[in-house]
């Protein structure tokens, strides 16, 4: 026997329905703002060949290694073979320790002549002597990744690096400028006044410059000679923002802030120009 329904009954059934797809929608919105919140620091990468979950020192490590590059005028091909170096070396981290006397980002190994724990420890030095020995490999730029890193390494089984190639043109294409706006990160805010990082944008300007050689800074803002430039300065500046307690970055009608990192780059039309802005707390 069919049954039927009273015009109100199914008004409150589509009423119910309507609801329930709401706030199922809602939750889901809740949770996926809640998730980077719940990860801590942390930074995402996004770009056409896909997507990548970094933690801030990572990021930090991989956005110097790209500065560098670019102060030494390197095509993106000795970016992504150093990422990969790095990756399995060390997952991209800067670390006192190692097999025997390795050290460093690149696990290096002062008794082999790459320098002194010290230095090898600062990853702008490290990645100046990784690179140094990359450019002395023949055809680097075309043959297989693992057989460049290797003549650079020497390590027990250089075939290791293939693996890390994929993810590391990823992280290449953000770092270095090429894909714009490619790079988010979030941290926590300071829980009191007492713990807030202090404003030091000129200590930013100057390992900047350290790292990528020439971006003259005016107050709070780094020029930069092209778009990509640009972006690789704005994402130094955001992987690192933690560190030197920046609030605010502006570059090519972009804007990130620190507050709602996780929300990642927005439209800001007065974001122009060929300078990369960056803000630090108020006083």
């Amino acid at each position: 026997m069919r049954r039927h329904f009273s015009r109100g009954v199914l008004t409150i059934a589509i009423v119910v329905v309507v609801l329930a797809v709401a706030i199922t929608a809602g939750v889901y919105a809740l949770l996926k703002r809640a998730t980077p919140l719940a990860q801590g620091a942390h930074c995402t990468i996004t770009t056409p060949q896909g997507q990548l979950e970094l933690d801030i020192e990572q990021a930090d490590v991989a956005a110097t290694i790209a500065a560098v590059a670019e102060r030494r005028r390197l095509p993106e091909r000795a970016v992504v073979i150093a990422y990969a170096t790095a990756i399995q070396e060390s997952k991209l981290l800067n670390i006192p320790f190692g097999d025997r006397d390795s050290v460093g980002v690149f696990q290096q190994r002062p008794s082999q002549g790459w320098g002194t724990p010290k230095q090898l420890l600062d990853v702008v030095y490290a990645t100046n002597k990784f690179f140094a020995g990359l450019v002395k490999v023949k055809n680097y730029r075309t043959i297989p990744l693992h057989v460049a890193a290797q003549e650079v390494q020497r390590s027990a089984d250089g075939t290791l690096y293939a693996q890390h190639e994929p993810d590391a043109e990823i992280m290449a294409a953000a770092f270095t400028g090429r894909v714009p706006a490619a790079l988010s990160c979030w941290y926590p805010p300071p829980e009191d006044n007492a713990q807030k990082p202090k404003p030091r944008p000129q200590a930013a300007h100057k390992e900047l410059l350290r790292a990528l050689g020439s971006a003259p800074a005016d107050g709070n803002r780094i020029s930069a000679s092209t778009t990509r430039r640009g972006w690789l300065i704005a994402s130094w500046s955001m992987a690192h923002a933690r560190e030197y307690g920046l609030r605010e970055i502006r570059f090519a009608k972009h804007a990130w802030s620190a507050e709602t990192g996780y929300d990642g780059w927005k439209a800001d039309e007065k974001a122009g120009g060929t300078h990369v802005i960056i803000d630090t707390p108020t006083p």
